[in-house]
């Protein structure tokens, strides 16, 4: 059976969401990656505040095909999930792509490690909900990913204090960038990271899959 489950064939989705993005050389791009299941304006708010705030020139949106650490029962077919957050992510500096659907690589340290291989001169920033940053200790190779590229950590309701106590903030306790430094975030060496507080949705995709 595929690790990713129910119907992701490549067939269903325009080939334009399979390449990876074009960045031009020198550029800060943020990678806000997730299974979207579905998107919602809390996703948006994150996108909006991380490009206001990190001053990004380019957000890639990386539909992921599954997570490893969530059911994929009622996963959503994924060109349903890239419609979806093309809906809601009208600016064109956001790019909703699902490339790691065609590199067939099965986690997210894997799919970092490949954008840095082929866009040398590009700096990237990891971007994340303060509610995934609680769990982040659990992804596979989780202070590789730390290593790659930084971090920037956006709240969200009931994880405000996540930057206390999440078991990545402990251990890069020393790595962490004062969220009025966050503009220059790009330019600091892996491992560094910075929790950025601001407008919050307390819309959640578990939520929305059970109608409330």
């Amino acid at each position: 059976m595929d690790r990713y489950g129910p119907d992701v064939t490549a067939e269903k989705i325009h080939p334009r969401y399979l390449r990876m993005p074009h960045a031009e050389r020198g550029m800060v791009v943020g990678l806000f990656g997730g299974s979207f299941n579905p998107p919602h304006q809390g996703h948006a708010l994150v996108a909006e505040i991380a490009i206001r705030r990190l001053g990004l020139d380019q957000l890639w949106w990386m539909v992921t095909p599954g997570n490893p650490l969530k059911s994929r029962n009622h996963l959503a077919p994924l060109a349903e999930r890239i419609a979806l957050s093309e809906a809601i992510a009208p600016d064109p500096r956001i790019k909703v792509t699902a490339f790691e659907q065609a590199l067939g690589m099965n986690y997210t340290a894997d799919t970092l490690a490949r954008i840095k291989a082929v866009n040398r001169q590009v700096h990237f920033i990891w971007i994340m909900g303060a509610d995934s940053l609680n769990t982040f200790h659990k992804w596979q190779k989780w202070q590789t990913i730390a290593h790659t590229f930084p971090i920037a950590v956006i709240d969200r309701p009931g994880s405000t204090l996540s930057y206390l106590s999440a078991k990545m903030a402990k251990s890069f306790h020393y790595a962490r960038v004062d969220e009025d430094d966050a503009r220059v975030l790009w330019k600091k060496r892996a491992p560094a990271w910075t929790f950025i507080h601001g407008p919050r949705s307390a819309l959640s995709s578990t939520q929305l899959r059970a109608g409330q």
